[in-house]
């Protein structure tokens, strides 16, 4: 027999027809084309490229720090300790004690005493005990009802958590999931991979993006009786994409209709320290809200929540957790099985995670500091919130609803017909050709709404409003001059 050694005469034995078609079909469309196009601008830039912008501004995905957010200082001090533990040796106590407040030196050696080895190791499948216990006394804090660490699971950042939690609820292709419209695109991506089937459910523009638990429930029952085994609903609180905030009784709404129609409630609940009208709208966990239910005791729950938010911004450690309520005890068996099968959650994320749940308290030498840093990224978001919201609703065609909570504006755009025709003629969506020109013109990179789904005859886009606040009038200005000259092109 004689071998072929001609290379090129082989075909690939892996191909985009026979991979994975669920793979193929899945979008991801906050790091799709345009962010990808928005990189490549980067690089231009960086190569000395003449541009019409001097930089790429990224707000396309919650992503603080690569805008110039700055960590908290107590976290990167304990984790920097915790990453090089020969600082803590005896010897090198009187130098280091001059570098670090005594305060985050007797916490990284504290978590270095509860991981019991170098964080290099492997931990717990579940995280390290003592710092899920953290995460526990955390929600009974915050809640008013205990927790326990071992319904507690460490995460590599909540989107782990919830596919996971995706991936154990799809029994076949018939297994369906509400999602929100818009929604964010985690879930219909993860969906997609796994072979399930989405439910889309609508949120309420008009109304701020509220929900009506009673047209969810009509959606339930017509995706059931097509043969749709409705068996989960997402809720997303505060908003991503919209940025909207649930009250307190349209959450007991929800869980009543979870126990009628028999529905796991999965509580995305990572943003919620962005909230920008507390007195307005304060945050209300789910957890806190089933505690108070009729049906406490048999509702089931898995809430999640991650470093990457907040203020604290922390996207690239991966770290987070879900807590599950009143699932079943062979499911918690399984969910620990799948956890051991990826060994443990990274053992930074773990630390950052129980560093976000146990911050400096009033008193410790960390503590001014930690509330001036987080105070004031705090009203820095809730003031570029409004300027960007504003800047929006003044656009011509442009309507935009306020963001109670989350990192993020939903915009709506009424194109001219000129624009839908060349969006059209160049087999684009009309929202994504609208973004396209924006960051070609301007160097911002957003998310065309169609990548989050919408309402049907409308565009939208999402926009961070992360950029920082020294350099917001320059961006907010940007966005004016584009969206003027792009009307005026296409009003003719």
């Amino acid at each position: 027999m004689t071998l072929n050694y001609d290379n090129e005469a082989l075909p690939k034995v892996l191909t985009v027809e026979n991979m994975n078609p669920h793979i193929r079909e899945m979008e991801y469309a906050v790091r799709g084309r345009l962010a990808i196009r928005a990189e490549e601008l980067r690089d231009a830039l960086a190569q000395g490229e003449k541009l019409p912008f001097k930089t790429v501004v990224s707000c396309n995905i919650g992503n603080p720090q690569q805008l110039n957010q700055k960590p908290i200082t107590f976290f990167r001090q304990v984790v920097s300790l915790c990453e090089n533990p020969d600082l803590l040796a005896p010897e090198k106590e009187a130098i280091v004690s001059q570098l670090y407040p005594i305060d985050a030196i007797e916490r990284a050696r504290q978590i270095l005493k509860d991981v019991g080895a170098s964080i290099g190791a492997y931990s717990h499948s579940q995280g390290v005990p003592a710092l899920r216990k953290s995460v526990a006394d955390f929600i009974a804090e915050r809640d008013g009802h205990p927790a326990d660490p071992n319904s507690i699971y460490l995460t590599q950042g909540a989107s782990s958590g919830v596919q996971n939690i995706l991936s154990i609820l799809t029994q076949n292709e018939k297994s369906g999931i509400l999602i929100p419209i818009p929604q964010y695109p985690l879930y219909s991506a993860t969906l997609t991979l796994l072979g399930a089937t989405p439910v889309p459910y609508y949120l309420d523009e008009e109304t701020g993006w509220s929900l009506d638990v009673e047209e969810i429930r009509q959606t339930v029952r017509e995706a059931r009786s097509k043969g749709t085994d409705v068996r989960a609903l997402v809720i997303i609180n505060p908003g991503n994409p919209t940025g909207q905030c649930l009250d307190a009784l349209n959450m007991q709404d929800v869980l009543t209709l979870c126990h009628q129609e028999r529905l796991v409630l999965l509580a995305d609940e990572v943003y919620q320290t962005n909230i920008y009208e507390p007195e307005q709208r304060p945050f209300v966990s789910f957890k806190k809200a089933l505690k108070e239910h009729p049906q406490h005791d048999t509702i089931e729950l898995v809430s999640f929540h991650s470093i990457s938010k907040g203020m604290i911004g922390e996207c690239g450690r991966r770290g987070g957790y879900f807590e599950c309520c009143n699932l079943d005890k062979g499911v918690m068996d399984q969910l620990y099985k799948m956890a051991s099968v990826s060994l443990c959650p990274n053992v930074s994320g773990q630390i950052m995670t129980s560093l976000m749940v146990t911050p400096p308290k009033q008193g410790d030498p960390s503590y001014e500091l930690y509330h001036k840093e987080m105070t004031g990224l705090y009203e820095s978001l809730r003031r570029r919130s409004k300027k960007l919201e504003a800047v929006f609703n003044d656009l011509e065609g442009v309507t935009c609803q306020p963001a109670m909570g989350s990192m993020y504006l939903f915009p709506r755009i009424r194109l001219p017909e000129k624009a839908l025709a060349r969006a059209a003629e160049l087999n684009q969506k009309p929202d994504a050709f609208y973004c396209d020109l924006m960051l070609e013109a301007t160097g911002v990179c957003v998310v065309p709404g169609s990548g989050f789904a919408q309402k049907d005859g409308t565009w939208h886009f999402r926009s961070t409003f992360l950029p920082p606040e020294e350099l917001f009038d320059d961006f907010c200005n940007g966005i004016r001059k584009f969206h003027q000259d792009f009307m005026n092109e296409y009003n003719k």
